[in-house]
């Protein structure tokens, strides 16, 4: 499934060290694997990790999701063994951590251009520092992008902000971010939320995320995976909205007419493009579900 199509909801963090988790996040709902080889992975571990990792995703049994390996930065005495162990692997995508430029981006791309099995690579990055807020834009354009995964908890560090239910310290990056994906057209993950049993709080945030345009949630436990998932979901009445607001167009184009109105409000070219845009989602979603 490419990536316009396909929905990205639920992003859920993996140990690359842990072998039961590997295994259990191929029966797992999300939308996305993240193996990380960073933060989850202490230092003495790496190498077996980037080992046990590099066996497990030429293992395959992932189905339908999408498989994104978090390396170890470039400039890290591990980050370069990270790409050059997975390469063999042909890993769909590579999430590259404390991105500050296109440049960090670019040297990435020239590791993986000519290695065997990673023509396809695509290449995300992690959007954690207060430069990579200001470089979005340059970072977006670089080769091989196909998205970016916000890291709120770093950012926050950074700026010395306080953690707020409403993230307001956040907000000019996470906007920023949402701004830059989509003038290059790359999937945009919002940063995870740390109280993995708060439900409700979770909720919250995640319906803030979808105000504000993410494609979907970064998660650090798999019991957070049906709260995204719901949530980035189109819902009922969206899909219902999306498929009156198409009809009664299609009606109105057929009299002459340029717009139409649906529940008061009028329906333009631009209404009908997001309402196709939901119906397409929702379908993707459907089809996830008989995998």
């Amino acid at each position: 499934m490419d990536t316009a199509a396909r929905p990205w909801r639920s992003a859920l963090y993996i140990p690359g060290s842990r072998v039961r988790a590997l295994d259990k996040a191929r029966q797992l709902p999300a939308d996305a694997i993240l193996f990380d080889l960073e933060d989850a992975v202490a230092p003495d571990e790496k190498p077996a990790a980037r080992r046990l990792l590099a066996e497990t995703l030429a293992a395959g049994g992932y189905g339908h999701r999408a498989l994104i390996v978090r390396i170890n930065a470039l400039d890290t005495p591990w980050g370069a063994e990270d790409v050059d162990a997975l390469a063999d692997a042909n890993p769909a995508a590579i999430l590259l951590p404390k991105v500050n430029s296109a440049a960090d981006i670019e040297a990435l791309a020239r590791r993986l251009d000519g290695r065997p099995g990673t023509a396809d690579t695509r290449i995300w990055a992690m959007m954690e520092t207060p430069l990579s807020a200001l470089r979005a834009a340059e970072i977006a354009a670089a080769p091989r992008m196909q998205g970016f995964v916000v890291g709120t908890n770093d950012l926050a560090k950074d700026l010395g902000a306080r953690f707020r239910p409403d993230r307001l310290p956040l907000m000019a990056a996470l906007q920023a971010y949402l701004l830059a994906a989509r003038a290059f057209q790359l999937v945009c993950i919002d940063g995870v939320y740390n109280a993995f049993r708060d439900t409700e709080g979770l909720r919250a945030e995640c319906e803030q995320g979808r105000d504000l345009g993410m494609d979907g949630k970064s998660l650090i436990h798999p019991d957070q995976v049906p709260i995204a998932n719901e949530v980035f979901a189109p819902a009922d009445a969206e899909i219902d909205l999306a498929r009156r607001q198409i009809a009664a167009f299609a009606e109105a184009e057929a009299s002459g007419a340029g717009v139409a109105v649906v529940d008061g409000r009028i329906v333009e070219n631009l209404h009908v493009a997001a309402a196709k845009a939901t119906l397409a989602k929702a379908e993707a979603i459907a089809t996830l579900a008989t995998c």
